[in-house]
């Protein structure tokens, strides 16, 4: 019975963590560039419960179990194994504002792999974005909505002088007759980034990113001016997906109470002494 509970229990920690996934999801439903995560439940891993000693078990047919044999697994609940973002292109939204950049993937050469623009945090270390709602500070730098420098291709801030400027399709901003290459980023399997906050991302141990990925075989990509990726959440899905996870939490909630409804009836009734 006690096994029960933890069962229970394991069943509304894990759809009390996916609750949590998809209303993160539903917040940045239109933030630019956000990728929605999607959470994978496991089952724990199945334990096969043998007989120890080398006496017999019966049972209430009369069947006993031999030496050696195998009394049956068991699983102790279910968890939320990890949350992975999905890298599938956003919709497009034309905005008319000069510093509104998109990164449109027309095509890459490994089915998972994805592309970033290039910025930098503000302890200075590289990052990856795919949100291009860009600003230009105080000082004339090109940044994030939060104030990261985007980053060329050789890795600099970009310095705009507080002026205009065009980006062409291939990625090549000019302002005031001065070029730069505006960095872009590679990596051949999007699941190794994680994700930091702040529409940012980094690459883990194991990844691999490709920095400046234009002549890359097989990469095609456009940059559009004026324009914004939208989010790739589904709103309407998403609702139909927390409804049916709260409503998978009841039910192990109403599991829970049962079991507890039990032991306390066999802790104040079967154990009373008339």
């Amino acid at each position: 019975m006690l096994r029960g509970f933890y069962t229970a229990a394991a069943g509304m920690m894990a759809n009390q963590r996916m609750q949590e996934t998809l209303s993160n999801n539903m917040a940045n439903a239109y933030t630019p560039g956000y990728k929605a995560d999607q959470g994978t439940m496991r089952a724990f891993p199945e334990l096969l419960i043998e007989r120890m000693g080398s006496k017999t078990i019966p049972t209430k047919n009369g069947f006993k179990i031999p030496d050696g044999g195998h009394v049956g697994s068991l699983n102790t609940g279910v968890y939320m194994q990890e949350a992975i973002p999905s890298f599938v292109q956003g919709d497009l939204k034309e905005t008319g504002v000069g510093t509104d950049l998109a990164l449109v993937q027309n095509a890459v050469p490994d089915e998972s792999g994805s592309l970033f623009f290039r910025v930098q945090n503000e302890d200075g270390e590289e990052r990856y974005t795919r949100n291009g709602n860009f600003t230009v500070d105080g000082e004339g730098f090109l940044t994030t909505n939060l104030g990261y420098y985007v980053l060329d291709g050789n890795g600099d801030p970009i310095d705009t002088g507080g002026m205009e400027f065009n980006v062409s399709q291939t990625g090549e901003l000019t302002v005031d007759g001065q070029a730069f290459t505006l960095g872009l980023s590679y990596t051949p399997d999007a699941s190794q980034m994680v994700k930091e906050g702040n529409d940012l991302f980094r690459l883990s141990e194991e990844g691999d990113i490709i920095v400046n990925p234009g002549a890359e075989e097989g990469v095609d990509y456009s940059i559009l001016q004026h324009h914004l990726e939208r989010s790739n959440v589904d709103p309407n899905r998403t609702m139909t997906e927390m409804m049916n996870t709260y409503r998978s939490f009841e039910m192990n909630q109403r599991v829970l109470k049962a079991y507890d409804q039990s032991m306390q009836k066999a802790v104040t009734e079967i154990g009373r002494i008339s």
